[in-house]
């Protein structure tokens, strides 16, 4: 089964590096997306552009490690 792929104006399920594949005019790349966001759309090749999950990845401020600290300076 291939993996599931999402199309422009989808929501970001979740935060990631993301196999962008576009139609014919570009070979596909990778990007980062953050879960909530959208999926945009290509100037070029509009709304034909998917997006497959590499690698899922939290974003650093939700792990409790790097969390601001009450009474720390920035």
């Amino acid at each position: 089964m291939r993996d599931q792929s999402y199309k422009p104006g989808q929501k970001v399920p979740k935060s990631g590096v993301y196999v962008v594949e576009h139609r014919d005019h570009r070979a596909e790349h990778e990007a980062t997306m953050v879960a909530g966001g959208v999926f945009p759309g290509c100037s070029v090749c509009g709304d034909s552009v998917r997006f497959r999950l590499l690698k899922a990845a939290s974003m650093i401020e939700s792990d409790a490690d790097f969390r601001k600290r009450r009474g720390q300076g920035a």
